[in-house]
């Protein structure tokens, strides 16, 4: 073994350890849902931004404080409303007048700037506010009255949105759904950690949690995935799972030929890519499984895809069809 190969072992322990003490200090707040924590904490360890979907009351925003605490990043948290404009997110220009009487604009900066960004109930801004985020999220800089502003790194957006009350809201376009790298699905407790979230949520004490991390201890774990080894059958896999799941592509199923109005894009096939990494990584191994393939599949691709009408009148979902895509791409990894 060479000092090379000797020393990310020693990088990869290292940040294990962290991650697991990080797990324990969210979930000090977090009761159950190890699943959503997990996957929050994988977009965070690629660089990337993560769709928070779930039913009011099952500890969005508490998860996204709560990580922002323990990560160590400089927080702001904006509450998207119908009348929210885009200068409310990014900041606008004043005019100031100088005490020898001359005036010049000054930018004020708005709560985009910051390390995690967590944009609450996204779908109920307009689309044009919706769009404020987008060079945002893919260059992390700004650009206000031709100016250039740098977002600070590592910069983050964690967004949540209700899938129940539609009523008012605008959907994401689909040029912003794909530069989230996973949507996160956040379902209801069980019965036993139901139990115990209202034990420990209705009592005189309030749990503390403190900083695992810090902005350089995390750009340094964001690099380290980047360097773990990827087999060439995982390579493969990728491929052929994101590729699948576009009409009309050679390896497509008739299932998928028939209900998918449009697939996946090569962004979808990066984050795999990523995400299988920081599984790997979060679960103490040194190199990603054809079982972190399968379990990121649905997050990474379940909005890069969009079914057609004879699959709704056919009651056929998208977690069927990447359910169905997951089956045939383990059996191929199997069968080679």
């Amino acid at each position: 073994m060479n000092n090379d190969t000797t020393a990310a072992l020693e990088q990869i322990d290292a940040v294990k350890s962290r991650l697991i003490e990080a797990k324990a200090m969210i979930a000090r707040r977090i009761i159950g849902q190890e699943k959503v924590v997990d996957q929050t904490i994988m977009t965070v360890l690629c660089g990337g931004h993560g769709l928070l979907v779930g039913v009011p009351g099952v500890a969005k925003t508490l998860l996204v404080e709560s990580l922002g605490t323990v990560l160590g990043l400089q927080g702001n948290r904006v509450q998207f409303t119908p009348d929210l404009m885009p200068a409310d997110i990014l900041g606008s220009e004043v005019l100031e007048t100088a005490d020898d009487g001359s005036r010049a604009f000054r930018f004020i900066k708005g709560p985009v700037f910051c390390q995690l960004l967590m944009a609450d109930e996204i779908n109920r801004a307009s689309p044009r506010t919706q769009s404020a985020l987008l060079q945002a999220m893919q260059e992390h800089h700004v650009t206000v009255a031709g100016q250039r502003f740098d977002l600070p790194e590592p910069f983050h957006v964690l967004a949540t949105q209700n899938p129940i009350e539609q009523e008012g809201t605008y959907p994401l376009p689909e040029a912003q759904l794909d530069r989230f790298l996973m949507q996160i699905d956040v379902d209801y407790p069980s019965r036993e950690d139901e139990k115990a979230i209202i034990l420990a949520t209705t009592g005189m004490d309030d749990s503390e949690i403190s900083p695992v991390f810090n902005a350089e201890s995390l750009i340094a774990a964001q690099q380290l995935i980047r360097k773990m080894p990827v087999g060439d059958s995982i390579v493969e896999m990728i491929l052929n799972l994101v590729r699948s799941a576009r009409p009309g592509e050679d390896g497509a199923t008739d299932l998928v030929n028939k209900t998918v109005v449009w697939g996946p894009g090569p962004r979808a096939a990066q984050a795999l890519m990523l995400a299988v990494r920081a599984r790997a990584l979060l679960t103490g191994r040194v190199a990603p499984s054809p079982d972190d393939v399968a379990e990121l599949a649905h997050p990474i691709l379940i909005h890069r895809m969009a079914l057609g009408f004879a699959a709704r009148a056919e009651n056929i979902s998208l977690n069927e069809v990447i359910a169905d895509l997951t089956t045939r791409a383990l059996g191929n990894e199997a069968a080679a």
